[in-house]
């Protein structure tokens, strides 16, 4: 991974210094590669005039462009936990905390346990259903979906649920085919920290956001549909200050 930015050589260095910053960090001081990838932030004026959208692309092996993570607005940043996890989930499979749910293994994860304001992590359920048990996924008619629904925070912003791809069970008392979820998997959704000046104002040195949700199901097993159940989730997520010490003055963008 290396991070791309409008900044000096002197700015980068003053920077990684000062954070710590193995990965490297290369001085676009014209915008040009910017330009090119077709990510200039056309909006920026000021000292600011000639950045990026903030976002990541995953190369592969073979130097090719495989996929790329950007947001429009400046203050919100994807982590590089949250990227591993869109690319590379089955490495954080299993380390969640675990919740008592009926009928069904349940434990929750975070990409980031430690946050700022317009920090983009990744929230997720990850579901352990018996051998021969199922549950019903979203666009079924007729039965109960699973489904993740977090609370609205004015903390948080709240982005689409992303549920795993069903699989068909055909149901042969009834002679219908239905979209279900088997065996292990996670249910993810993506949350922003809020980047509001009220909400920057209130941190302080530190606060502790929770973010709160429910999951509703019915499991099934081949001769059985149990009761619907609903179950109260919640994520804790521990958010620290900016960090809005500039580069030294003679150094810095004019």
């Amino acid at each position: 991974m290396a991070a791309i930015s409008y900044d000096s050589e002197a700015i980068l260095r003053d920077f990684s210094t000062r954070h710590s910053i193995q990965y490297p960090l290369l001085a676009d001081i014209d915008s040009q590669i910017i330009t090119e990838y077709g990510v200039l932030d056309a909006t920026a004026k000021g000292f600011t005039k000639g950045m990026a959208h903030p976002g990541y692309f995953y190369v592969t092996p073979d130097n090719k462009v495989s996929e790329e993570f950007f947001e429009t607005s400046y203050t919100d940043r994807y982590t590089g936990n949250n990227l591993i996890l869109k690319l590379f989930p089955d490495l954080v499979e299993g380390s969640g905390r675990k919740v008592e749910a009926p009928h069904l293994g349940l434990a929750l994860t975070q990409s980031d346990p430690l946050a700022i304001p317009g920090t983009r992590l990744t929230v997720s359920a990850e579901i352990t259903l018996p051998p021969g048990t199922h549950v019903y996924a979203p666009g079924v008619s007729g039965y109960k979906p699973i489904q993740l629904i977090l609370e609205p925070s004015p903390d948080i912003k709240l982005a689409e649920v992303r549920y795993p791809k069903p699989v068909t069970l055909y149901l042969p008392a009834i002679k219908e085919s239905v979209p279900v979820f088997e065996g292990r998997f996670q249910i993810r959704q993506d949350v922003v920290v809020s980047s509001d000046r009220a909400f920057i104002k209130s941190i302080g040195d530190g606060k502790k956001v929770t973010l709160k949700g429910i999951l509703k199901y019915q499991a099934c097993d081949k001769t059985t549909c149990f009761l619907p159940q609903q179950v109260e989730l919640s994520w804790d997520i521990q958010v620290g200050a900016l960090d809005l010490e500039r580069a030294p003055a003679a150094i810095q963008h004019k």
